[in-house]
């Protein structure tokens, strides 16, 4: 009797098991065919996105040789050879037509595209738009084709911001900048690329791909605002719209040999920009203008910062442009620093502001050296901890479902380790790695609501001491190094930290701007073999590696003003592009 319990007991426990078992495959298989439906989705959605990209330049191809057909006295290359006020003034004058110039930039962006791969979408109801520009011809921008950052809402188009989570999400209507820039007369004809989530300064996602170099095809152009730099650096834009959080205008503009500016965060509306990070403070984003030359940035400021912005946007402070600043020629108290005693620059970066300072002395501009305080306690505990404030969260969710690009992966990696386990890390590399260490530690961000607003009074009191040290030495701007030359592709991704030189003025919320100098020699590479760094860690050693092999890349300088100054950050700017170009070194 005992024995046949035994069988029957048996017998239940593996009829359990054979359920359990069965249970367990039928979940995987579930779990698996979700899994697989889900990337099937996600896989047809990037399709779609990447056929509505081929179709328009299908349609662009088509229209820009029907009005070839059509006005075949339209010659390309003396519209392009135009810069933008000489192509305002003669758009103005009646001897260029807005048709022309659309049709030109149209077909010249289709070729920097093929060859670049910038441009995620053509925006065909620009062809449209010539049939009401005429009711616009008073304005600044009357007839000028102007590019559009992927981020910044086209009404009927996505801001995909470089994740399939945001496909097929048409905006219902355009940004107010977009909006102004209508009013003005600007044609938006084309959107451009972007890295996946916008926290990467090179520019490559799943959906559209890795956009390059216009002056090496082996180096990045730059993020996140890369698309723009990579267009205008190629000659297929002349004005773009770029957003900056980092030095995602700079950097690219940097990286591509252009002007970028970036306005104190508020001067223009941010209404109708899309990001990864909403609801991050503590640094401060911002919308700008990109182009070949300042001329441009100012002429899309002053066309911008008008009454039809002020009412689209109460927000905005209603403050004109002051081309008196602007125009003034009076000398200028320049403070200057070639490094920020964080991230060694590198030898052309230096060179560049070294030579830009003994030109502007030789122009009757006083210099005063000039010493930024604490970087390292700004990029740690300020900056990092404060993009980061949620330990990433925030930009994981966005990316929960996604295939990570190889440029962004690095960094996800990273944030997607446990706290506890970055802790330990953290201490693990303190005794051999002090900036390693101490940065992954601000990778897990704010413990409490409480430490975000301690951290909000840390960050007020920095700029305050920033300020007060600019103020006790009677300075009007700042000459400083900007990141460069460009990188080697899935450097930025590892490199976070030698943005130190754009992202400061973020965190303060300084007007900066991108100005070309220069270009790298050969004796620059030449002292890049003995580059060595502060710190003689693992990050030191990727900056030497990601600028190696340059020669001939732009270089550039940037120039800062305190808030809310941008048209003497431009001023500034303009003497330093006057003064360069004189050199003929860029």
């Amino acid at each position: 009797m005992e024995k046949l319990n035994c069988r029957e007991l048996l017998a239940e426990q593996s009829g359990w098991s054979a359920i359990l078992a069965a249970t367990a495959c039928c979940t995987g298989a579930v779990f698996c065919f979700v899994k697989w439906k889900h990337s099937r989705k996600i896989h047809t959605k990037i399709q779609k996105a990447v056929a509505r990209r081929e179709q328009s330049k299908l349609d662009v191809e088509n229209a820009v040789l029907q009005f070839r057909k059509q006005h075949p006295e339209a010659k390309s290359a003396p519209v392009l050879s135009l810069s933008l006020t000489e192509l305002s003034k003669q758009l103005k004058e009646g001897s260029l037509t807005p048709a022309t110039v659309l049709h030109t930039y149209m077909e010249k962006a289709l070729e920097v595209s093929t060859e670049l791969n910038c441009v995620t979408e053509f925006l065909l109801e620009s062809r449209e738009q010539l049939q009401e520009v005429e009711k616009y011809r008073e304005g600044l921008l009357y007839g000028i084709p102007i590019s559009i950052k992927d981020n910044v809402a086209c009404q009927g188009h996505d801001s995909t911001c470089g994740v399939s989570i945001k496909l097929d999400c048409p905006e219902k209507e355009d940004s107010v900048v977009v909006q102004v820039l209508k009013r003005q007369g600007a044609i938006p004809f084309v959107k451009t690329n972007i890295p996946q989530g916008l926290l990467n300064y090179d520019c490559s996602n799943p959906i559209f791909g890795q956009s390059l170099n216009p002056h090496n095809r082996q180096k990045t152009p730059g993020g996140s605002s890369g698309g723009e730099g990579a267009l205008i650096g190629g000659g297929g834009s002349l004005l773009g719209i770029g957003t900056d959080i980092g030095g995602s205008i700079r950097i690219p503009a940097s990286f591509c040999g252009i002007c970028g500016l970036k306005p104190t965060g508020g001067r223009l509306s941010d209404r109708g920009l899309t990001g990864c990070l909403p609801g991050q403070k503590s640094v401060t984003t911002a919308l700008g203008p990109m182009g070949r030359d300042v001329d441009s940035l100012a002429l899309f400021m002053k066309a911008v910062l008008s009454e039809d912005m002020f009412l689209l946007d109460p927000c905005v402070p209603p403050i004109p442009f002051n081309d008196e600043v602007y125009s003034s020629s009076k000398t200028l108290r320049i403070g200057y620093y070639d490094t920020d005693g964080y991230m060694v620059p590198s030898p052309s970066m230096r060179r560049a502001v070294l030579e830009t300072k003994a030109l502007l002395e030789k122009a009757g501009h006083t210099l005063v050296p000039f010493t930024p305080p604490r970087i390292a306690y700004a990029m740690e505990e300020l900056i990092v901890k404060g993009i980061l404030a949620d330990g990433g969260s925030t930009l994981l969710h966005f990316l929960r479902e996604e295939r990570i690009d190889p440029a962004l992966k690095p960094q996800i990696i990273t944030y997607r380790i446990p706290r506890i386990v970055k802790k330990i890390i953290s201490l693990i590399m303190k005794p051999l790695f002090p900036r390693i260490s101490t940065t992954y530690e601000s990778l897990n961000g704010v413990s409490s609501v409480q430490d975000l607003w301690k951290q909000h009074v840390d960050i007020a009191d920095y700029c305050k001491e920033y300020i007060a040290q600019w103020k006790s030495l009677g300075l009007d701007v700042m000459l400083c190094p900007a990141l460069g030359p460009a990188f080697k592709f899935g450097y930025p991704g590892k490199l976070s930290v030698a943005a130190s030189y754009t992202i400061l003025y973020n965190l303060l919320n300084f007007p900066a701007g991108v100005v070309p100098v220069s270009r790298v020699t050969e004796q620059d590479e030449e002292e890049l073999k003995h580059y060595k760094g502060y710190y003689g860690d693992p990050w030191d050693k990727l900056f030497k590696e990601a600028v190696t092999g340059c020669q001939g890349l732009p270089v550039a300088v940037q120039c800062v003003a305190l808030p809310w100054q941008e048209e003497l950050c431009l001023r500034f700017m303009k003497e330093v592009e006057s003064l360069t170009q004189g050199t003929g070194k860029n």
